[in-house]
């Protein structure tokens, strides 16, 4: 077991006020989009936006209300989105956000493993991460992709799953390259941190919110080709 380092006042300070703030920010958006009835064109970003919340914290509340927020019924919505076409960089965000959002809950949920069990890859907790929360954010984006491409495309189950795969894989890479690299700084600079502290997820936020920075040129390189579709 590494050595724990104690995290600077700062940091847990700074960790103890904006994880809950980022998960207000995440109720705060969920309750727009399902209670007020905000709700998107492509049902799976009533999921995505949320999720993206809980990462980007209080921040993405302006991409959000900038963008983000349905005018209100799905319907609605849809015509709105045919009448005008977005900007691209928008589109390019949205893809980033689907695919972030899959791969933030993988990591959340295979974190927790992790720990629950601890598991170890190479005789690594940091290996055992890396690989459930890879496993785990691949399924889900497939789920995502899904999601989105066969009700747009009209696509039966084999092909909406290969369509997906095709869609999903590299977008997972690029965004994989950027969190795990801020895990493993993380764990360098704070050996030992678990996520039962606030620290730890703020850490999280950081890798994923690089994690969406590195998929963002493949997001708008899939949607140029038509292999992704605009959200």
């Amino acid at each position: 077991m590494d050595a724990t380092v104690m995290p600077p006042d700062w940091l847990q300070t700074l960790s103890a006020v904006y994880v809950p703030a980022s998960i207000a920010a995440a109720l705060a958006v969920a309750i727009d989009i399902g209670l007020i009835g905000r709700r998107q064109p492509m049902l799976i970003m009533d999921i995505v936006w949320p999720v993206t919340m809980l990462y980007w914290g209080p921040v993405g509340l302006m991409a959000y209300a900038w963008f983000g927020r349905a005018s209100g019924g799905r319907e609605a919505s849809r015509s709105r989105d045919r009448s005008s076409r977005p900007p691209f960089w928008q589109a390019v965000f949205k893809g980033a956000s689907h695919c972030g959002a899959g791969c933030a809950v993988g990591d959340f949920i295979g974190d927790w493993i992790a720990f629950a069990t601890g598991f170890t890859l190479f005789g690594t907790v940091l290996g055992g991460k890396f690989l459930l929360a890879f496993v785990l954010a691949y399924l889900l984006g497939i789920l995502f992709q899904y999601a989105s491409i066969v009700p747009m495309r009209g696509l039966g189950f084999r092909d909406g799953l290969i369509e997906s795969v095709r869609a999903d894989t590299l977008s997972l890479l690029a965004y994989e390259v950027g969190m795990f690299a801020w895990m493993g700084v993380s764990a360098w600079l704070l050996p030992g941190l678990e996520p039962t502290r606030w620290t730890y997820w703020l850490m999280m936020q950081a890798a994923m919110v690089l994690g969406f920075l590195t998929t963002c040129p493949v997001n708008a390189w899939l949607l140029r080709r038509g292999i992704k579709e605009a959200m």
